[in-house]
């Protein structure tokens, strides 16, 4: 393949500037460690699959980065990472830019794994043509690589629309193809995958058949609710309007179709304990419940490309904060305010993900205090990004950070079915799939779930595991959702200023202050123009030469 400037951007890697916080702890050390070269010949079935599985190396880097997109963009979450000019925080206010540092390090990297899976589809094809790889190994090395490479299109066509598309075929590196064009190339990707790859046996880190199936039922499901084209992001760039919800029913049958495949598989099922999900003991099936599909392995900062940052990131001063806390000291992410616990406990004060969502009060092993994180205090915890395996809130994953992250659970297969059938106007056929989320949760089941129910069904199961934007994107509600900040008791003029007096009668603390710019700034902000991010620079900087820029920016 010829090379071009994404390419080149590896070799620039290493000479990244570094950030604060979360951002610091994200220098990409590692990501030209494993690239293919004319030298790298595949030889037998063995080398044939580590040349693949050196594509990870641009997924893991981005584990905890996809959240401050995809979470700070939506009216839930806020970054407090480091000064406000820098990259998290500037996300949080949607105020990003091309030169914005998560929107450049997603973009490229899904770019250059696209780029080295190419090069190792078409290396591992000459060897297989010459006998030295045998049609199992062809099999499982060529279906994990084009399973990768459409998981990493879906990504970028979500969050950026139409982009390039460069195969082992060929293509422009710097052509933007119509979003039909990029769906196909998704579908052909993960449905070859799907042919290839062996059944799930119980390692959701090894890509299966079924978590390919998985992923086409969410492409489908993406793809069947007509994601916007430039034209139409441009009619609405610098508005607060929302656009018109509309669907294909073709594509959200697909869906149905996929999500069908592997619930008939019998491979995957709920686990029966919805708390034991989330942390380094239960991580990537650990427990033999089977909900986790698909994960990416992470072995801690000095193990592997970058460590998953969740945990550090929504955890990162865990007992100088709270009630019994020595000093307020801001996480690099924070719950956007006390309302998002308050209002999911009126409407469902029983349902078991809540309290493993937010946590609002946590002892320390430690020194035996119980800490409050709520309102004057502080806000709620977000509990996603907490290691849930250890008992009460000793959080050895802070510095560690080696907890796998899930990119598919058969929980997100059962309500992309239901979601899909309340589309199409079968809403008592997604009864069935829809209550099994519900009734692990303990709460109310029905008969018919409305589209409203299955969207707040999202909120509950999938709070902070970076669905939210990508949810409001397929909605188009987006900006209607950002509005309901407005509400947020931290929303009210008198937190506006650091010493005042709020109106709950305590003296508003320079943390609640902060959290009343960063609500007013969503609100002020919004505009059509994010349904789509920037097309951002090179990892050093360069031009990547991708025209037109995406409206807005």
């Amino acid at each position: 393949m010829k090379k071009n400037l994404l390419l080149a951007a590896i070799a620039a890697a290493t000479l990244l500037p570094g950030f604060t916080s979360c951002s610091n702890d994200d220098d990409d050390n590692n990501s030209n460690n494993n690239q293919v070269t004319d030298e790298n010949v595949v030889a037998d079935d063995a080398s044939a699959i580590a040349l693949v599985n050196g594509i990870y190396s641009h997924w893991q880097p981005l584990s905890s980065s996809f959240t401050f997109i995809i979470e700070s963009n939506s009216n839930k979450l806020i970054s407090f990472e480091g000064e406000e000019n820098e990259p998290g925080p500037v996300v949080s206010r949607f105020e990003q830019e091309p030169t914005t540092w998560y929107q450049i390090k997603i973009f490229n990297h899904l770019f250059l794994g696209i780029v080295q899976a190419n090069e190792a589809i078409a290396t591992v094809e000459d060897s297989y043509k010459a006998g030295k790889v045998t049609q199992s190994g062809y099999n499982a090395a060529v279906g994990k690589a084009k399973f990768l490479r459409g998981l990493a299109y879906l990504k970028l066509a979500q969050l950026w629309g139409e982009v390039p598309v460069v195969t082992e075929e060929g293509g422009s590196t710097t052509e933007r193809q119509s979003i039909n064009t990029v769906f196909n190339q998704i579908i052909s990707d993960l449905t070859t995958a799907e042919s290839l790859l062996k059944d799930y046996d119980g390692d959701p880190r090894i890509p299966s058949k079924q978590a390919a199936q998985g992923i086409l039922a969410r492409a489908y499901l993406v793809w069947g609710d007509n994601p916007l084209s430039s034209a139409e992001v441009a009619a609405i760039a610098n508005s607060q309007t929302d656009p018109e919800f509309t669907t294909t029913p073709s594509r959200l049958e697909k869906a149905v179709e996929y999500a069908d495949k592997v619930i008939s598989s019998g491979k995957l099922k709920l686990a029966s304990d919805y708390s034991k999900l989330f942390g380094r003991e239960y991580e990537s099936n650990k427990l033999g419940d089977n909900e986790h599909l698909f994960t990416i392995a992470h072995d801690g900062d000095n193990y592997d490309a970058q460590g998953n940052h969740q945990t550090h990131c929504s955890w990162t001063f865990p007992f100088q904060n709270g009630e019994n806390g020595s000093t307020l000291t801001e996480n690099h992410t924070e719950v956007a305010d006390d309302d998002l616990y308050d209002n999911w406990y009126a409407e469902f004060p029983n349902d078991k993900r809540l309290a493993k969502t937010y946590f609002t009060k946590l002892t320390n092993p430690e020194d035996g205090f119980t800490y409050t994180y709520y309102s004057p205090i502080y806000t709620p915890i977000n509990g996603k990004g907490v290691d849930q395996s250890y008992e009460d809130a000793e959080n050895l994953e802070i510095s560690y950070n080696s907890i796998d992250r899930i990119e598919i659970r058969y929980a997100e297969v059962l309500l992309t079915k239901a979601e899909a059938l309340v589309q199409l106007g079968r809403n008592s056929e997604a009864a069935e799939p829809f209550n099994q989320l519900r009734t692990r949760a303990g709460i109310a089941t029905v008969s018919a779930p409305t589209f409203e129910q299955i969207k707040r069904e999202w909120d509950y199961e999938f709070t902070y595991e970076q669905f939210d934007l990508l949810n409001r994107y397929r909605w188009k509600d987006l900006i209607s959702s950002i509005k309901e900040v407005s509400t947020y008791k931290h929303f009210d003029d008198s937190y506006a200023t650091a010493g005042a007096t709020g109106k709950d009668g305590s003296t508003v603390s320079a943390f609640f202050a902060k959290v009343y710019k960063h609500l007013h700034a969503k609100y002020d902000n919004v505009r059509g123009k994010h349904y789509r991010q920037p097309i951002p620079t090179g990892l050093s900087g360069e031009d990547l030469g991708i025209t037109p820029q995406n409206p807005g920016y």
